[in-house]
């Protein structure tokens, strides 16, 4: 490939990785405004009801409004702490990728009632930029294969360190075609931020192998 037509192909999966993100960004804040902020402020509405019919002494009523008013913060809380998770779990930060991926496997495999197999010992080696870049390609890939049709009865994700330093991830699972390829083109240059490669086959499921160099590894 010319290095004008590589320039234009890293322009055009830098478009669409743009697009991607900024997708994102307004469904996060359609998900905020429609969800949690429009439950705070229903909340708020409930307590000034409370406050008022304390002022009138109906108890009752107040109590009833109030344990209202507690079980929709509640709910409130659970989205904003899902989304949290979401993003970057607080146990990526805190305990390293493999405690993470463990976490994420079980919410996606219970919800999903699949069997998701691990072991990405290997990816505690890298450095926090890598492991993060890592978790949110892997939470891609494992929301991408459940949404598919007919959907995976099980998944393996490993991640191998060769003798030559590199790391190797290789998810798998045995579910139908993934037919939005712009889908491997955002993780495509995903990697590529990371001077990684990646690359893909799908034959009896999907198989994607992500290398990344052994310059993302820890100092």
């Amino acid at each position: 490939m010319s290095s004008s037509r590589e320039e234009r192909e890293r322009a055009r999966l830098a478009e669409q990785l743009l697009t991607a993100e900024q997708d994102e960004r307004r469904r996060l804040a359609l998900f905020l405004h429609d969800g949690p902020v429009q439950t705070l402020s229903g909340v708020a509405l409930m307590l000034d009801a409370v406050s008022h019919a304390i002022d009138e002494g109906n108890l009752d009523d107040a109590r009833k409004v109030l344990a209202e008013a507690l079980e929709k913060h509640r709910d409130a809380i659970k989205s904003l702490r899902d989304l949290s998770f979401n993003l970057e779990p607080v146990v990526l930060r805190d305990q390293g990728i493999t405690p993470a991926v463990a976490a994420l496997a079980e919410e996606i495999g219970i919800a999903s009632e699949l069997q998701i197999d691990f072991d990405v010992a290997a990816a505690e080696q890298l450095n926090e930029r890598a492991q993060a870049a890592l978790y949110q390609i892997i939470r891609e890939a494992l929301n991408s294969a459940v949404m598919r049709r007919p959907p995976p009865t099980k998944i393996a994700v490993s991640v191998d360190r060769p003798k030559d330093g590199r790391f190797v991830t290789i998810i798998a699972d045995d579910g139908g075609e993934e037919r939005r390829h712009g889908f491997f083109d955002i993780l495509t240059e995903r990697v590529r931020t990371l001077d990684g490669r990646l690359a893909f086959e799908q034959r009896d499921g999907t198989t994607i192998v992500l290398e990344l160099p052994a310059s993302a590894a820890a100092e």
